[in-house]
């Protein structure tokens, strides 16, 4: 049986538009329908209804949405001006012409039209900008070329090296979002291409989050970066997703045994056949075992991922950039910084800061100055070193000072004796680790 269409409503548009911004949101705290539905005791499925625009969205709804999001507010704005622009649309073009479903593209001209007439949208205050991002995410329906997902991918690294990562999180969401609906359009066969962009679009994603301290949301998007990574069949790639995520866990994201865990079974998929994912794993089980205290243990992965980078084994091919980043002499330094070694320490700084010279992730220079503070610490000298790491984070802008910064702050306070814990110079910084890590620009 023929089922008739039904015309579309005036107010589609904007429901519609609407539906986005719960998706994005949603998406860019990584959780599920039935987990916000469980949240806000709605029914999951009416909730896929508001997120497709098939349902009005209840203005009272949307504070708690906000609050759950953690859109500090600009999921309420974005409500306000979809509504104020709604009425405009309403007051301005009447209700003479039915729109059908055709002429659907045209109303949502017509609503880019007001909206730009409307100050241009920075009227629209905080919420200008995700109004414009949406705007272009729903009228954007052409498929981009993998080689423009590969450009778009390198421009969301290079900005998370060299700018505040909350600048770049809603840059990201827009984009993982378009490649999942391009996917959703993709023939079966050709989709293995664009689950490798949404795997490395998702680990930079779980990076960001890192860095933001949102370890939550991080964890989700380190799995479905997996996820996709195992889909496209792509296994150096999933190898490579399961090292950034065990090197970023130990920031505070999850205990150093569990990480180890996560290792081992990564190194499982990874067999025995020398391949740059099996060197990047077991680098990540060298700095965790290195916060276990296991030195000996430590300095054997090293050892390890020395000789399987021997090879010089390919990355893969999306996203080159990020795993072949310095990852051994940065363990090196972070490993016999934990044994208390600080010539090897320095040395093996002095090499990582080579290859940050050349990508610019302004971050892990301000790690490896923690890291000899941490040195300085474990051999004796507290309040030189805590003098040393002090300096370093209040150099900082606040929006340069990153989770994994302040981490790293907090791992130096715990190296202190406990009979050295009262000092001056501990007190104030354990003041100043006490600030929230940067969340916004």
């Amino acid at each position: 049986m023929t089922r008739t269409s039904l015309p579309v409503r005036p107010n589609a548009f904007p429901s519609r538009l609407l539906g986005y911004a719960l998706r994005w949101w949603r998406d860019a705290r990584g959780m599920s329908l039935r987990e916000v539905a469980e949240a806000i005791r709605m029914d999951h499925s009416h909730l896929a209804k508001l997120e497709r625009g098939e349902r009005p969205i209840q203005p009272y709804m949307v504070p708690d949405l906000d609050r759950l999001y953690t859109a500090d507010g600009q999921l309420m704005a974005f409500h306000t001006a979809i509504t104020h622009l709604d009425q405009i649309r309403a007051s301005t073009l009447g209700m003479a012409s039915p729109i059908h479903g055709k002429d659907e593209d045209m109303e949502r001209r017509r609503l880019l039209q007001l909206a730009a007439a409307t100050a241009g949208l920075g009227a629209l205050g905080a919420a200008g900008e995700p109004v414009r991002q949406l705007l272009d995410l729903s009228l954007d329906h052409e498929s981009r070329s993998i080689e423009e997902w590969e450009l778009a991918v390198a421009a969301h690294l290079y900005g998370l090296r060299t700018r505040p990562a909350a600048q770049v999180r809603d840059d990201l969401v827009v984009d993982l979002m378009t490649a999942q609906r391009q996917l959703d359009r993709t023939p079966i066969q050709d989709k293995a291409e664009i689950q490798r962009v949404i795997a490395a679009l998702s680990t930079l994603h779980a990076n960001t989050l890192t860095r933001l301290g949102d370890h939550g949301a991080a964890l989700r998007w380190w799995r479905t970066a997996r996820v996709a990574a195992h889909e496209s069949g792509d296994l150096q790639l999933e190898l490579g997703i399961y090292a950034t995520e065990t090197g970023h866990a130990n920031y505070g994201q999850r205990d150093p045994l569990s990480t180890l865990h996560l290792i081992q079974g990564a190194q499982q998929i990874a067999g025995t056949t020398h391949s740059l994912g099996l060197a990047l794993v077991t680098c990540s089980e060298a700095k965790t075992l290195a916060l276990l205290g296991r030195h000996d243990e430590a300095c054997r992965a090293l050892n390890r991922t020395s000789d399987l980078l021997e090879a010089e084994p390919p990355p893969p091919s999306i996203m080159p950039n990020y795993w072949q980043a310095g990852q051994l002499p940065f363990a090196e330094n972070l490993v016999h910084t934990y044994a208390g070694n600080e010539a090897k320490a320095s040395e093996a700084k002095d090499r990582s800061l080579v290859v940050l010279g050349v990508t610019g992730d302004q971050q892990y220079t301000s790690i490896l100055q923690l890291h000899d503070a941490l040195c300085t610490v474990l051999n004796g000298g507290t309040d030189q070193g805590i003098q040393r790491a002090g300096t370093v984070i209040n150099a900082l802008p606040a929006v340069q000072r990153s989770n994994m910064i302040m981490e790293t702050g907090r791992k130096l306070l715990r190296a202190v004796p406990i009979d050295r814990r009262d000092r001056p110079a501990v007190g104030e910084f354990r003041e100043l680790l006490a600030l929230p890590p940067a969340t916004s620009a």
